[in-house]
């Protein structure tokens, strides 16, 4: 008889689950001992730290920072025209990215359920969401509310940066900081992400804050900031450090579009690559919170969730340290 943790000659288990043939594996940047050389193979190659998603988000707030974003003279003032071209600017690069990848996913179904991690699509006529439909609902969420969030965050600290309020960085004066904050700030990100993540599974505020999000047993790519606006607000609040450090407003502008963005790839359901297998993307490590709950808040770059214990690899109990054994030798 087969159990839920048997899989098929597909990958899949009784319950039609896939996971990867292999385990949740952490970035090689905090092993011991140092492993310089798999180190910078992780941070050079394609795919790896910097290809293709920091990469892409990082050209995504390149081309908005030239030419979307309003000229900090007319921040100064809290004035409707320079508002409402953030917050439109910010909708439509949410229906492009979150949008772009439910059209490829779940829509067109390019992909079919080749590496689909639950084999049911989105739900409907279930009373568990907004409009009865999990797609509806999850955009209700993502584009009516973490919008105006995000745009909430951007607009403020537009305003701080024009008035001088918050310290500025300079090319000029500091370049090597000013390149260091690239690299910094989607492990900045991450570190962030994982107490916050904890904090809100804390029984009070799960209850009320964080249940919403974990609707979504099996998410899809609106999924991904489809959250109580007090979570949204705790989520983005990663933007803050650049009210005391000293950064660039280039640098808020990528880490919060880093932030708004992401979650998009981390939640669609699908392990990479896709579009004919040359575009890597996905996150199984995160899927698996979504499936167990109470493991893995953080991803896989910072091996946070293994040093407190929150850690798990996807294999039948067991069997991802002895394949890790078996590397290994």
């Amino acid at each position: 008889m087969a159990t839920p943790e048997a899989t098929a000659a597909d990958g899949r288990n009784a319950k039609g689950e896939w996971r990867p043939p292999y385990p949740v594996r952490y970035a090689p940047l905090f092993s011991w001992p140092l492993r310089i050389v798999d180190t910078l193979k992780w941070l050079f190659r394609y795919p790896g730290f910097l290809w293709p998603l920091n990469l892409l988000l990082l050209a995504i707030s390149t081309v908005s920072w030239y030419f979307t974003q309003p000229d900090l003279a007319r921040c100064v003032r809290f004035e409707p025209g320079w508002m409402t071209q953030v917050y439109l600017r910010n909708l439509a690069m949410m229906w492009l990215f979150y949008g772009g990848f439910h059209l490829h996913l779940y829509v067109l179904r390019r992909e079919g359920a080749k590496g689909k991690y639950d084999s049911s699509w989105p739900a409907r006529n279930s009373r568990l969401f907004l409009f009865h439909d999990q797609v509806y609902d999850n955009i209700f969420w993502t584009c009516g509310v973490a919008g105006l969030v995000w745009t909430g965050y951007e607009v403020i600290t537009l305003w701080l940066y024009a008035n001088h309020r918050i310290p500025w960085l300079e090319w000029a004066r500091h370049p090597v900081w000013f390149v260091a904050w690239f690299f910094l700030i989607p492990l900045w990100r991450e570190f962030h992400f994982y107490w916050v993540h904890r904090l809100i599974h804390w029984k009070p505020l799960y209850r009320r804050v964080h249940y919403l999000h974990h609707k979504n047993l099996n998410p899809n790519p609106w999924s991904g900031m489809a959250m109580h606006p007090v979570e949204t607000i705790l989520y983005l609040s990663v933007v803050l450090i650049h009210w005391v450090v000293p950064s660039h407003p280039f640098h808020f502008l990528f880490d919060l579009q880093h932030a708004a963005l992401g979650p998009a790839s981390g939640h669609h359901g699908f392990e990479g690559p896709i579009v004919a297998g040359k575009f890597p993307t996905g996150s199984y490590f995160h899927y698996l919170h979504h499936r167990y709950f109470e493991c893995n808040y953080g991803e896989s770059t910072l091996p946070l969730d293994r040093w407190f214990g929150t850690f798990r690899d996807g294999l039948p109990e067991g069997a991802g340290a002895q394949l890790a054994e078996e590397q290994k030798d």
